[in-house]
């Protein structure tokens, strides 16, 4: 792991161990760490991407696991977010971090992109080699990246349009398309 993916994670532990869960706004915005996974057999609906090439673009990451029932209840409103969105600088980008044997399978996986109707890139994870880079500790978790490639907010948990979260979550999103 470099120096700067040792750092990130660090930061993201220690900010763990202060809020047992933490939503919103970090004070200081935190490099994102590179995707780990390059292999063409590692994507959905995307060829391997790197955060490198996603710069100009406000990412969020969703990480997400397919039998977690709190993950797909949030589809819905991704959706809906990638439709309102749709002519911005902006991309879903999920991370499938499988928490039991048979979420590991690419076929597993790909049934159920296909099932809940999922058409942004797809990364999957593993060995959660991202998972840990990110510091990450729940499903579904999502991080928004602004333009430069840093973490800027993070929101854990089931995601509904309309909800105090889902609202937060959006007005970060158009604070950072407009930086």
């Amino acid at each position: 792991m470099s120096g700067i993916g040792r750092t990130f994670l660090l930061l993201l532990v220690s900010l763990s161990v202060s809020f047992s869960v933490y939503a919103g706004k970090l004070d200081t915005p935190l490099p994102a760490p590179e995707f780990s996974q390059t292999d063409v057999d590692s994507w959905f609906n995307s060829p391997p991407l790197s955060l490198k090439s996603l710069r100009g673009k406000v990412v969020m990451l969703d990480f997400w696991t397919f039998d977690c029932w709190n993950c797909y209840r949030s589809f819905p409103w991704i959706h809906e977010l990638e439709q309102t969105l749709a002519d911005e600088a902006f991309t879903v980008i999920g991370i499938h971090t499988p928490e039991f044997p048979h979420e590991r399978v690419r076929a597993n996986v790909k049934a159920k992109i296909d099932e809940f109707e999922l058409h942004h890139p797809v990364m999957m994870d593993n060995n959660f080699t991202y998972w840990q880079m990110m510091g990450n500790k729940f499903w579904p978790t999502f991080y928004l990246i602004d333009k430069q490639g840093r973490v800027r907010s993070i929101y854990i948990g089931e995601t509904h349009a309309g909800s105090t979260q889902a609202r937060a979550i959006e007005g970060d999103i158009r604070e950072l398309l407009h930086e």
